[in-house]
């Protein structure tokens, strides 16, 4: 008498080759989602260098490679002198925001005071409240003191929100540095000032250098405060841009666009290389 034989079960799946499966296609989701939204943000930009590189004056249509926009660029007197103006600002506010915001983020991470926490919450105002509400509030501020605006009221007003940007570099280096060099400097009879000349800020400089380079692009470009507090006679290299938008697009626009955005990736790129340090 034959065995009666049965159909044999489905194998089922491992939970632990399901969950390998699972992580394998977030993974691949998830890289696929950046790589979309990398290229929705970026392509317009390339698409941008590339064209101003066209020979021809119509923005849109390509005539041939050449260099005839950045040759005509560096020969606008306009362009030049609000490219003169950006770099002033962006310099006097980065030594300015730079040194009291690494003084303030000394403070904050070092020290106990009446205020601190209040303090700490207002310092972060400027990075989370939007552009134009700061630069609305910093003009109202100039008009109630009757400050007449020129380039000094849009230093004053890059000082204002650069000042947080420095602060919160600085004190995530503060943050992952220990402080037995420094007890140990005290021990060995060093005083406070030689304590932090010779052992805090060393070991300090690279925050405070990516701070600086932050503070020094964020200034460079600037457009909607600087937009409000700049006077007769102090455009800015943006707000120089807007006002050639304007009166239509060339390919000048892309040129100096071109520019703007290359140097300011490369002092992010700084700035990043030097956290990571």
């Amino acid at each position: 008498m034959s065995a009666t034989t049965f159909p044999a079960r489905p194998t089922a799946v491992r939970p632990s080759t399901r969950n390998r499966l699972q992580a394998a296609f977030n993974k691949r989701a998830l890289l696929w989602l950046a790589v979309g939204i990398f290229l929705f943000l970026y392509i317009p930009i390339l698409i941008l260098i590339i064209y101003s590189f066209n020979d021809g004056s119509q923005i849109g249509l390509w005539t041939g490679f050449s260099l005839r926009w950045y040759g005509e660029l560096f020969q606008n007197q306009s362009v030049l002198d609000a490219l003169k103006l950006s770099l002033w600002v962006a310099l006097w506010s980065t030594l300015i925001s730079t040194f009291l915001g690494t003084l303030t983020a000394l403070a904050l991470e070092r020290h106990n005071f009446w205020g601190k926490v209040t303090y700490d919450a207002i310092l972060y105002l400027p990075v989370i409240i939007p552009d134009i509400v700061m630069a609305l509030s910093t003009l109202l501020f100039f008009v109630v003191l009757g400050v007449a605006l020129s380039r000094y009221t849009i230093l004053i007003a890059h000082v204002a929100f650069n000042i947080s940007f420095v602060a919160i570099v600085v004190r995530a280096r503060l943050a992952d540095m220990s402080s037995t060099l420094e007890e140990a400097a005290a021990d060995l009879g060093a005083n406070e000032w030689q304590t932090f000349h010779r052992v805090t800020l060393p070991l300090l400089m690279p925050g405070v250098i990516s701070g600086a380079l932050l503070a020094f692009t964020l200034s460079l470009d600037d457009f909607v405060i600087t937009f409000f507090v700049a006077g007769p006679g102090s455009t800015t290299l943006p707000v120089r841009v807007y006002s050639m938008i304007r009166f239509g697009l060339t390919p000048e626009v892309n040129a100096v666009s071109t520019l703007m955005f290359l140097g300011s990736t490369l002092l992010v790129i700084i700035s990043l290389v030097l956290q990571r340090r």
